[in-house]
């Protein structure tokens, strides 16, 4: 088996055997013992880390003791974080075991980072990836659940991925290895353990072959996936663009897309879109303007001939003051800067994301805060007043993006800048100012 790894970890390109450092993730249970003694034999460098979730009591506690002194046999650095996992998963209205997850793939990679290690090794074999991508399979889900679980991804490497259980269990009795069992493995608790013990053999009665099938599946529909990401990346060379504000696709690629639903489920991946809402998405590209779709963190708005994808702000911003004579506002993620100068031979800034203002006709304190709907201004420039709403209009900023618009404003509620658009006429200024106030939007 050791040959096979070695191999393995050579053609996947996963770490160098002879001069990377690994940390390697060890629960102490049969399969993390096996990885931590192959890589051990295969002569790379190692550290340990082990993740005590606070689930099971003081079976927990001698897991942890055990790995520990499995490190020190094999003199390699040890890592072990103590979490309180059931606090984390209501905190976030997640499951046990999705907090059990994110917490300790967090946690890996800031150990890995911190020391400079080169991959974090993890112990998933060929019916782990089996067993997820039925699992997912179960749930529903694109190419990506389909290709099982990967070799690499980012620094997450799976060394024995080309192993079959069994291989592992021959491993551990020929060298004598130690190791102990989690009890929650039978539990049915969980859905992959269901699956295990009671799906699983009866596909194996009809595929004796089965974790070899769906492995060789997996490799056909990672390169069918391949294929699909040549073609989306075409796609959004001609139809995305991302500005600091906001990512803008653009539906004319998109409609002439084959499939424009998948095309645009792979472009929105990391948005966190679901496939049902995409549909819509695709749905309602004829459509009026003004439709929005949420993600848990994002927000899309189709606007004209163009879908806009935000962030979602999931706290409300409040109101922020600028005293006369102070520097810096720093407004939940917005930061203005303040600068003061003589009026005389003073350069307008030409840049928006600067205001020039009279310090003569403000009223300190000014106030930062999100517009309204009734709120008016007299744009620079301009002799009447004009509603907000219709300025954003006419310069066609995003529904979504609209929320994002903030004002400042002076202590006699008057508007003195459109925050990134136009300064009040009222304002401005001119060959009589002698003190000016240059706002700038960092």
């Amino acid at each position: 088996m050791l040959d096979q790894v070695r191999q393995f970890i050579f053609d996947n390109q996963l770490f160098d055997l002879e001069t990377d450092t690994v940390l390697v993730a060890v629960s102490g249970g049969l399969d993390s013992v096996v990885l931590l003694d192959v890589l051990h034999q295969l002569g790379a460098k190692l550290a340990v880390a082990h993740c005590h979730f606070g689930l099971r009591g003081e079976e927990a506690d001698a897991d942890e003791q055990f790995v520990r002194k499995l490190a020190k046999q094999y003199e390699a650095p040890y890592f072990a974080e103590f979490f309180q996992t059931k606090v984390f998963a209501e905190r976030e209205g997640i499951s046990t075991q999705m907090a059990a997850r994110l917490l300790r793939y967090r946690w890996w990679e800031q150990v890995r980072a911190t020391n400079g290690y080169a991959a974090i090794a993890t112990a998933h074999h060929r019916r782990d990836a089996a067993e997820t991508m039925l699992l997912n399979l179960t749930h529903g889900t694109g190419l990506a659940g389909l290709h099982g679980i990967r070799a690499q991804n980012g620094y997450v490497v799976r060394p024995l991925l080309i192993c079959a259980k069994d291989d592992l269990y021959d491993y551990l009795v020929e060298n004598r290895l130690i190791w102990r069992e989690d009890a929650s493995n039978d539990s049915p608790v969980y859905q992959r353990n269901r699956l295990r013990q009671q799906v699983l053999p009866v596909l194996r009665e009809i595929n004796p072959n089965l974790d070899n099938t769906l492995a060789a599946t997996a490799e056909r529909v990672g390169g069918a996936e391949e294929i699909v990401r040549r073609y989306v990346e075409s796609v959004a060379s001609q139809a995305r663009r991302d500005e600091a504000d906001a990512t803008y696709l653009d539906l004319t690629p998109l409609n002439q897309a084959a499939a424009p639903a998948l095309v645009l489920h792979e472009l929105l991946r990391d948005f966190g879109f679901a496939w049902p809402v995409v549909k819509e998405m695709v749905a309602a590209f004829d459509g009026p303007s003004g439709k929005q779709f949420d993600s848990p963190t994002h927000r899309l708005v189709k606007d004209r001939g163009q879908l806009v994808i935000t962030p979602r702000r999931l706290a409300q911003y409040g109101t922020f003051q600028l005293a006369e004579g102070q520097d810096d506002l720093l407004a939940d993620g917005l930061r203005l800067r303040a600068t003061y100068h003589d009026g005389e031979g003073y350069a307008i800034p030409r840049s928006r994301s600067t205001a020039a203002l009279d310090i003569d006709k403000l009223r300190f304190p000014l106030t930062l805060r999100r517009w309204q709907e009734g709120d008016w201004f007299m744009p620079l420039g301009m002799k009447g007043k004009k509603h907000l709403s219709d300025f954003l209009i006419d310069q066609k900023v995003p529904l979504n993006l609209k929320d994002e618009v903030r004002v400042l404003t002076s202590a006699d509620g008057k508007i003195c800048w459109v925050v990134g658009f136009r300064v009040d006429e009222r304002f401005k200024v001119d060959e009589a100012t002698t003190r000016v106030m240059a706002v700038q939007r960092l």
